[in-house]
């Protein structure tokens, strides 16, 4: 049976006291503070706080969370049961609820400064796609994607909040069959559907985070979107992979999805064969069930699930850790491109349209190979929560502005 608030909830919506995802907001004239999601509303943090109903953290009247992330799973649990038992026990509400403010009322900031940033590329489908098409005589998995997580570094300056204008990026660029490139810009930008953690204790240098540790530096989970310039990226990746081609944005989502929200959610990933290597393997499932769906235009583009990933978060994180790198507060991790094996599960245009030969055509008859200025994407996804609720990671969305003259 779902617990259930005095806040008035909708069970479609994702957003229940099962879920209580933290952001960071602002309303005019005032400085942006922490807050959690709970229906329409926000419940601003530090109100709760300055009126004593919640421990006084000197953390929740920032304009990011850090400084709660780095505190630890311990009173991320504290914090949790005490928001519950303030939204399900109505003798607290009449102190809780002018702490309740509509979210239409409010803007949704980024909720973290981040720290460091890498993006992953773990789904199997979307691999053996890309080498499909890109290598169409030759083995689609290169011989290290099965032994282990592939990834790059992106730029943290460039990761921006939801609703943030994407700005077509410009770059040198070959046509092929032409021996020298051009510069302007791309005329392949992509998105690419992910979903992301972000670390808030930290690890010392020189010791790697094993994957029984996840929980204990892991603060949530936020949607992405790693925009990408297709025909820059093949240009530059040659042999050090991909650099302008993904540094000029990428999007989170404006909340963050405790750890303990999706324990319900974790489901058997993919058989890895080979075995992975000792630090690699997992004592416990670590697959999310999580159903994501992108919109282009506000038209269904796809639906990729993200239980079909073929490299979990607990091996991300280890792996990314296992040469002594330490973990910082705000370190951020992207799974790379969720696809599953059906056309209409296919987590980017360069998959959809296979690098354009095969337009992918909206339900409003519109015809995509790439995203054309003025175009909006739009990223979203729920999972099953505890007791049979549903937990909404929210939405990441960008809008494509052209090239500045």
């Amino acid at each position: 049976m779902t617990t259930v608030s005095w806040v008035e909830v909708s069970e479609e919506g994702g957003f229940g006291v099962e879920n209580l995802p933290y952001g960071v907001f602002s309303r005019p004239g005032e400085l942006p503070r922490v807050g959690v999601a709970i229906g329409e509303h926000v419940l601003d943090l530090a109100g709760l706080s300055a009126a004593g109903l919640i421990d006084d953290r000197r953390c929740f009247a920032s304009g990011s969370l850090n400084a709660f992330m780095v505190a630890g799973p311990a009173s991320w649990r504290a914090n949790r049961a005490r928001l519950v038992e303030l939204l399900t026990d109505e003798a607290h509400r009449p102190r809780v609820e002018p702490h309740l403010i509509p979210v239409a009322d409010v803007k949704l900031l980024r909720p973290f400064e981040v720290a460091d940033y890498a993006d992953f590329y773990s789904s199997v489908h979307h691999a053996t796609n890309v080498g499909r098409i890109f290598r169409p005589n030759s083995d689609s998995l290169t011989p290290n994607w099965k032994r282990l997580p592939v990834a790059y570094h992106g730029r943290a300056g460039t990761v921006y909040p939801s609703g943030t204008p994407i700005i077509r990026p410009a770059g040198q660029r070959r046509t092929p069959g032409e021996a020298e490139p051009v510069f302007g810009p791309s005329l392949r930008l992509d998105f690419e559907a992910e979903v992301g953690f972000v670390a808030g204790v930290p690890s010392p240098a020189g010791r790697g985070v094993p994957t029984s540790a996840f929980r204990d530096h892991v603060f949530g989970f936020v949607l992405v979107n790693d925009w990408s310039a297709r025909d820059l990226q093949s240009w530059e990746s040659q042999p050090l992979g991909p650099f302008l081609s993904k540094s000029f944005a990428t999007s989170i989502s404006p909340w963050v999805v405790p750890v303990a929200a999706l324990e319900p959610a974790r489901v058997t990933p993919p058989v890895q064969d080979p075995a992975p290597l000792p630090y690699l393997r997992c004592a416990e499932p670590w697959g999310l069930d999580l159903h994501l769906e992108v919109l282009i235009n506000g038209q269904v583009a796809s639906r990729p699930p993200f239980a079909s990933m073929y490299w979990t978060s607990p091996q991300q994180l280890a792996h990314a850790t296992v040469n002594g790198a330490p973990l910082r507060t705000g370190d951020l991790f992207a799974s790379g491109t969720v696809s599953g094996p059906e056309r209409d599960q296919r987590g980017c245009l360069l998959e959809l349209s296979w690098n354009g030969r095969e337009p992918l055509e909206l339900d409003d008859g519109t015809k995509r190979t790439f995203l054309e200025d003025g175009d909006t994407v739009t990223i979203r996804a729920k999972a099953p929560g505890a007791s049979g609720s549903l937990i909404s990671l929210g939405e990441v969305t960008g809008t494509v502005h052209p090239t500045p003259a």
